[in-house]
């Protein structure tokens, strides 16, 4: 890959828009193999397939093509009276070979979204997809081997495979994942000086004050986070509500999931499953007195993965299931006095990659946005803004360092590399030593 960059296999704008119309068609050409995989390994339906995964990437592959020109373009920047007559420009130069290391949860879309934001911007890339998400994983290798060879290389296996990768030197490493793991790719870029994008995740809260909707409330809840049976990064992780309306919300919960999944999820072919056994575990831990009572659901079949959506209540704020992402279809329910008491619960944790509020009153919406740090926010919905396409996304602290999406993430994959023009004339002496009193007054008083 670093050969194929230096020998400028993507240096002309065109080179890049034909890989990314090669990548287009081979995901079109191989939607269904994809769909099938993302069945095998995480229970999605068709239609989530393709709304979460497969129509987001050739979305952000059309907004790619659409932009490319302007994204490409030298930014003017302008020049103080002192320094013309000159001019300065931005202009956004590729990194280089960069590496895009993709977590399991949605194995298409976090491979290939990234890839497209690399390519766009002009770069060769290594790919490390999710082994545990592994039929995704051989039809991603499959789709990219055969139509992308020449400017996108593979790398398949487990830690160790991605331990030896980390080891070369990159001009830009990608990674979404969690924060341990960030930590470790944090350091080995370290060695050489790379810079990373660290696409994390974090307890995403969802407040709801007594000016929302309860029951349209509950419906976007209930939506955002039992997608994908909750293995989402930006899935509301608990909810935080006023005392008074929690047996309320509860229930339009209750009527929200039978109306998505009916009356025993498992039967539904939109709801999914949990990747592998191992997390299906470490989310009945969950499930026990100490993290509240279960509200709804709590039903388990490990045979297929299987956990119903479940929500908690009567949870204490120092309960297990509060302690790290969730990263499941488990919603503990935290009941507070007050939009105060929700912003203080909310202070106390590091800074989410997400916040959700449902509330109409504009001052209590200034009120959350003064007072919180997350990576984005969204009111009166859940998710919805990672489709904004040039809506940059990203973490904060422990949720991550960077953005990408649109141009966003084609400025992550770009050096914004400045450049300045001067005439040849007039050349005047000023500048110049040596310097007597006259040149020193006129030098601090001009510049």
């Amino acid at each position: 890959m670093r050969q194929a960059f230096e020998h400028g296999v993507l240096a002309n704008p065109e080179h890049r828009r034909d890989a990314l119309e090669r990548l287009e068609t081979a995901i079109t050409l191989e939607r269904q193999s994809l769909t099938e995989a993302l069945r095998l390994d995480l229970g999605k339906s068709e239609v989530e397939a393709w709304t979460t995964e497969i129509g987001f990437t050739l979305g952000q592959i059309k907004h790619a093509l659409a932009e490319l020109d302007r994204w490409r373009r030298p930014r003017k920047v302008p020049l103080k009276l002192q320094l013309r007559p000159g001019r300065a420009r931005l202009q956004p130069t590729p990194l280089g070979t960069v590496c895009v290391i993709a977590p399991w949860n949605y194995p298409v879309q976090l491979v290939l979204a990234p890839v497209v934001a690399a390519l766009a911007a002009g770069n060769t890339i290594v790919v490390k997809p999710s082994e545990i998400a592994p039929a995704t994983e051989r039809a991603v290798t499959g789709l990219l081997e055969r139509h992308l060879s020449d400017v996108i290389g593979v790398v398949n296996g487990g830690a160790e495979a991605t331990s030896v990768l980390l080891r070369e030197r990159f001009d830009h490493i990608f990674y979404t994942g969690n924060g341990r793991v960030g930590r470790i790719v944090m350091r080995a870029a370290a060695e050489h000086l790379t810079p990373v994008t660290l696409e994390l995740g974090g307890k995403s809260p969802a407040i709801v004050t007594e000016s929302a909707d309860i029951d349209i409330a509950a419906r976007r809840i209930a939506w955002g986070k039992f997608i994908n049976a909750g293995q989402t990064c930006v899935a509301p992780d608990y909810v935080l509500i006023p005392s008074s309306l929690a047996d309320r919300f509860t229930a339009a919960l209750a009527v929200a999931i039978d109306e998505f999944f009916g009356a025993d999820p498992r039967l539904s072919s939109d709801y999914g499953r949990i990747v592998n056994t191992h997390h299906l575990t470490r989310l009945q831990n969950y499930l026990t007195a100490d993290n509240g009572r279960i509200a709804i659901g709590g039903q388990v079949d490990v045979a297929s993965r299987y956990l119903s959506p479940t929500v908690l209540r009567d949870v204490p704020p120092a309960a297990p299931v509060m302690d790290d992402e969730i990263f499941g279809p488990v919603l503990p329910i935290i009941t507070v006095d007050d939009l105060d008491g929700a912003l203080a619960e909310i202070r106390s944790r590091p800074h989410p990659l997400a916040l959700y509020l449902f509330s109409t009153s504009v001052d209590e919406q200034q009120q959350v946005l003064a007072a919180t740090h997350s990576g984005g926010v969204l009111i009166n919905h859940t998710l919805l803004h990672l489709a904004a396409e040039d809506l940059p996304f990203g973490g904060i602290g422990e949720s991550g360092m960077g953005s990408y999406h649109g141009r966003a993430g084609f400025d992550t994959f770009s050096h914004l590399r400045p450049v300045m023009w001067r005439p040849m004339r007039p050349d005047p002496r000023l500048l110049y030593p040596p310097y007597g009193r006259l040149k020193k007054r006129l030098l601090e008083r001009f510049l």
